[in-house]
C-alpha cells in the first residue's frame, strides 16, 4: 500500500446560516454582496450553526478513502473506520456566512505555522497540501529529508496563501513530482494541474465540473482540496489522466459537508456516466448506445483519421504519383494506416470509405472488425457527393433516399459512426441562404437517419478553404452556417449529446493575399464556436481542409490554446495525417515500415497540439 505523508493544517470551518433579512447586506459597483455588521447597534442572527473539519482533514479523508495509507505530519489526526478522529489535534478556525445560496468567509487574523516531524518510516509520497503554512525553516528541514529519502516523491498543492513567489516555495515547485493549483501560474510542465471553478486540466485533458446541483454549501475550500487529493490519489494508484479526472469531478460533485467518497464508488460513477443502458424502451436504447460511442470518440488526447477518401479523390492523389488505381492499392494503403502501431493511442475512430469497410486486414479479419479489436471505433462516409442545384453553380450533397437500409448494414458491419460532408464554396454570390438552408436540412435529415439506426451522426459543414476570402467573412460565414445547421437539428429533435460536429478552421481562404497566423485563427475559431455551438453537443473536431501538414497541426494548437471549451475540441485529418506516409510509400509495400513511421509522426505531433499551452513537439 502506498504511503503519503500530508504536511498541512487542519481547520475547523464554522457554517453560520443568517437569517435572510437584507436590510444589513449592501451590493457594491461590482454586485458583490457585502455584511453590514450593524454598528447601529442591531443584531444579525444565524439560525444554523455546522462545524467541520477542513484543510488537512479532507485530503486525509480523500487519500485515505481512495485505500492509501494517509497520515498528517506533526498531528495525532487518523482517518479511521469512516470518521476523522482529532483529539488533541491543534485547528484553526475559519467562519463563513451563509445566506440563501450565497457564502462568504471570514480569514483568521494569522494561520498557525504548519508542524512537521520526521517520520520513522520513509513514506512513499509527502503531499504539500494548500492549508500548510510554511516557513522557510520548515522548508529547509523538509528539503533536508527529502535530500536524505530519495525515494521519496514530492506533490505540493499551491493556493492564494502559499506565496508561490517565495524563494523555499519557488524550490519547492520546480523539484515536485506533481504540482497542483488553483491560481494562475506560468508552468509549461507536464505534472501540473490546474483546477478552476469551472474545470480542471492535467496532461492536455480536461474536464468540466460543477457543483450548481448540490443541497450542500460545499465551497471552494472544501471542493478544491477534495479535487486536488482526488487528482493525487488516483495518479499515485497509477490511473491515466483523464480518469483522474474524472475521478476527483466525481468526488467534488457526490461530496457532502459530512464525507467525501470511497474509491470504489467513484470508479461505479464514471463507468455508469460512460457505460449506463437506459432499460425503458428500444428508443432509451439507441439514444443511450449512440451517447456513450460519441463520449468514446471525443475521448480526451485522441482524434479521428478520415481514411474515407471517395473513387475520384484517390485516383488523383495515385494518378499523381504514377500508383495504379486499383482495389489491391487502394486496400494496401489503407492497411499501411490501420495497422501503424500504437494507432489506438491517438485514435479514437477511423471513417471508412464502403470499399474500404468490405476489405480485409493482413489476418483476414476485415478492416471493420480489425480496427474494432484494437479499440478504434469505426465510421463510414455515408453521402454520396456534390450535385448542382437546378440553375445554380452551388451544390447540395446526395444520398438520402436509400439510407435507413445502407445504415442498417453498416450498423451489421460492426459501423458504430457515419460522416456526411456539406461543401460551401466562397464568390461573390456565394454561399447564398438558400445553399445554406437546404444543405442544413440535408444534414438534419441523415443525423435523424443515423440516430434512428443506433450511428453516432458527424455532421461536416464546411467551408471550402480553396477561395479568396478573409478571416472576416470566414467569421461570418461559418457562423450563418452553424446557426442554420443547429436550428435544424433541433428541428429534428436531434440529440446532440450523440452528435459530433466537423467544421473548417476560421482562417482567410487559400488564394487571400494576407494569410492568417496561428494566433489569427486560434482566436477566431474559438470565438466562432463558443458563439454558435450549443453546450450540449457531444463533440468538435476539425477537418485540415487543404492546409499543409505542418499548418493543420499549427493551427490546432493555436485553437486548444484559446481553450477550455465546453465540449472536447480535436482533429479529424485526411490529407493533414496521411500525406507524408503516401508520399513514402509511393506504391511499393516495400516502403510500408516507413510510411507507417511518417503517420505516427504526424499523429502524434496532433495529439500534443491537443495540450493546452504545449509546444509543438513529437514524441521520440
Amino acid at each position: 500500500m502506498q504511503s503519503i505523508l500530508i504536511v498541512g493544517n487542519v481547520t475547523k470551518d464554522v457554517y453560520l446560516r443568517l437569517d435572510n433579512r437584507s436590510n444589513n447586506f449592501e451590493t457594491d459597483q461590482n454586485g458583490v454582496k457585502w455584511l453590514d455588521f450593524s454598528f447601529d447597534g442591531s443584531r444579525h442572527n444565524y439560525y444554523t450553526r455546522v462545524s467541520i473539519y477542513g484543510g488537512a482533514s479532507i485530503s486525509l479523508e480523500v487519500l485515505s478513502r481512495f485505500g492509501l495509507n494517509a497520515s498528517i505530519s506533526g498531528t495525532p489526526a487518523t482517518f479511521l473506520d469512516g470518521q476523522f478522529i482529532a483529539k488533541d489535534v491543534h485547528t484553526t478556525y475559519r467562519y463563513l456566512l451563509c445566506q440563501d445560496n450565497n457564502v462568504s468567509h471570514l480569514e483568521p487574523s494569522e494561520y498557525t505555522y504548519t508542524t512537521w516531524e520526521i517520520p520513522t518510516n520513509n513514506p512513499d509520497w509527502i503531499y504539500l497540501d494548500s492549508s500548510a503554512n510554511i516557513s522557510p525553516k520548515l522548508a529547509t528541514s523538509i528539503t533536508d529529508y527529502l535530500n536524505l529519502s530519495r525515494s521519496t516523491k514530492l506533490a505540493i498543492f499551491i493556493s492564494k496563501h502559499s506565496n508561490q513567489n517565495a524563494q523555499h516555495i519557488r524550490e519547492f515547485i520546480d523539484r515536485a513530482d506533481i504540482v497542483i493549483s488553483d491560481i494562475p501560474m506560468e508552468s509549461s510542465r507536464d505534472n501540473y494541474v490546474k483546477i478552476s471553478n469551472d474545470h480542471i486540466e492535467y496532461m492536455g485533458r480536461r474536464v468540466f465540473w460543477s457543483l450548481d446541483d448540490k443541497k450542500d454549501l460545499m465551497t471552494r475550500f472544501s471542493s478544491h482540496l477534495t479535487i486536488a487529493a482526488s487528482v493525487l490519489g488516483a495518479l499515485v494508484l497509477g490511473k491515466d489522466p483523464s480518469e483522474a479526472l474524472l475521478l476527483a469531478r466525481a468526488n467534488a460533485q457526490s461530496s457532502k459537508l459530512s464525507a467525501t467518497s470511497n474509491l470504489s464508488t467513484l470508479e461505479r460513477d464514471i463507468a455508469d456516466d460512460y457505460y449506463r443502458v437506459e432499460k425503458t424502451n428500444e428508443k432509451g436504447k439507441n439514444m443511450q448506445e449512440i451517447e456513450i460511442t460519441a463520449k468514446k470518440l471525443m475521448a480526451p488526447g485522441k482524434g479521428i483519421l478520415a481514411a474515407d477518401e471517395s473513387g475520384g479523390s484517390i485516383h488523383k492523389k495515385f494518378e499523381s504519383m504514377n500508383i495504379p488505381d486499383d482495389e489491391q492499392h487502394r486496400r494496401d494503403y489503407r492497411n499501411i494506416f490501420f495497422t501503424t502501431p500504437d494507432l489506438e493511442k491517438y485514435a479514437s475512430g477511423v471513417i471508412l470509405f464502403d470499399e474500404t469497410a468490405r476489405q480485409v486486414a493482413d489476418n483476414g479479419q476485415t478492416f471493420v472488425n480489425y480496427l474494432s479489436d484494437k479499440g478504434v471505433i469505426p465510421g463510414i462516409k455515408v453521402d454520396q457527393g456534390l450535385v448542382n442545384f437546378e440553375n445554380s453553380d452551388e451544390k447540395y450533397t446526395q444520398g438520402l433516399d436509400d439510407l435507413p437500409e445502407r445504415l442498417k448494414e453498416y450498423y451489421e458491419m460492426g459501423a458504430r459512426f457515419a460522416k456526411w460532408r456539406a461543401a460551401f464554396e466562397v464568390t461573390d454570390h456565394s454561399p447564398s441562404a438558400m445553399a445554406i438552408q437546404k444543405n442544413c436540412e440535408i444534414l438534419a435529415d441523415y443525423a435523424r437517419d443515423c440516430q434512428a439506426a443506433n450511428i453516432v451522426p458527424i455532421v461536416e459543414p464546411e467551408l471550402v478553404y480553396d477561395g479568396d476570402y478573409t478571416i472576416e467573412q470566414n467569421i461570418e460565414y461559418t457562423g450563418k452556417i452553424l446557426d442554420c445547421l443547429f436550428s435544424e437539428l433541433a428541428k429534428k429533435s436531434i440529440n446532440l449529446a450523440g452528435c459530433i460536429l466537423k467544421v473548417n478552421m476560421v482562417l482567410a481562404g487559400k488564394r487571400q493575399e494576407h494569410q492568417s497566423t496561428p494566433e489569427e485563427v486560434g482566436r477566431a475559431t474559438a470565438q466562432v464556436l463558443r458563439e454558435h455551438v450549443p453546450h450540449a453537443l457531444a463533440g468538435v473536431v476539425f477537418l485540415s481542409g487543404g492546409q499543409s501538414v505542418t499548418q493543420a497541426t499549427d493551427n490546432l494548437q493555436a485553437v486548444t490554446n484559446n481553450g477550455p471549451f465546453p465540449w472536447t475540441v480535436t482533429f479529424s485529418y485526411a490529407r493533414a495525417l496521411q500525406d507524408p506516409a503516401l508520399q513514402a510509400w509511393k506504391g511499393d509495400n516495400a516502403n510500408a515500415d516507413t510510411a507507417r513511421g511518417a503517420f505516427r509522426e504526424r499523429l502524434i505531433a496532433n495529439a500534443n497540439a491537443l495540450k493546452v499551452n504545449n509546444a509543438y513537439e513529437t514524441e521520440q
